[in-house]
């Protein structure tokens, strides 16, 4: 079956150059005027991925994203025509799982939705069983997508979930940078690296009360280590 993907953004230009692009590719495609009407729609019928604009009538993309993840862990990307740090940083802690700046290359955001989709698959055959696993304190659900401490939820956001998965899926062995962007981000430019790096950091926040850590392995990547234990 296709995969379905809505689209809101109030320039019908960038509408119908989305839509062509993700279309050519076999995805089913919505698009919407703006957010509101995106979010009701998706209220009733949910899409397999949204793109939202930041700037439009109404509730802002910002709105919507943290509206949409009330009720479902969908993946959303962003879309903007602003280039600032705090648009950037805003979006991924409301939970979007990337971030596209006007004017962007249609290629690279068909090569973003198709990365999102494979990270899908994999975080779905985690434990094909039970779709659970355990690393020290931690234990990750991905049919519900926590991750759970001592019965407390850490609250990640979609990346975050899908980088710690990752992590533990692969908790042997020191993880290449390049790896994590291809796996779950999808190709290596300067803005999935800021994805990347940013996650880390948000995801190392909150771990800190948990019996595991983040090692940087420098010039190479990342590994996930029991804390040591103070002698």
């Amino acid at each position: 079956m296709s995969r379905t993907i809505y689209v809101a953004d109030d320039e019908s230009n960038i509408r119908n150059l989305v839509r062509t692009f993700l279309e050519r590719d076999g995805y089913v495609v919505s698009t919407f005027e703006d957010g509101d009407s995106l979010l009701r729609h998706f209220s009733v019928v949910p899409s397999d991925l949204v793109i939202l604009d930041v700037m439009m009538p109404g509730r802002d993309g910002f709105i919507i994203c943290k509206e949409i993840r009330k009720i479902s862990d969908v993946p959303i990307i962003m879309l903007t025509a602003r280039d600032s740090d705090a648009d950037y940083i805003s979006g991924l802690s409301l939970g979007s799982d990337d971030y596209f700046t006007k004017p962007f290359s249609p290629m690279k955001l068909v090569m973003k939705v198709k990365a999102i989709f494979r990270r899908i698959e994999a975080d779905t055959a985690v434990i094909p069983n039970t779709g659970k696993r355990v690393y020290e304190d931690i234990e990750i659900d991905s049919k519900s997508k926590t991750a759970l401490v001592n019965g407390e939820d850490l609250l990640l956001t979609p990346n975050e979930f899908a980088l710690l998965s990752y992590l533990i899926l692969n908790k042997d062995r020191a993880i290449p940078r390049t790896e994590l962007l291809d796996r779950l981000w999808g190709y290596e430019t300067e803005v999935e690296t800021r994805v990347a790096d940013d996650t880390v950091k948000r995801l190392r926040k909150k771990l800190t009360g948990t019996r595991v850590e983040i090692k940087t392995v420098w010039g190479y990547g990342f590994r996930l280590n029991p804390k040591s234990t103070p002698s």
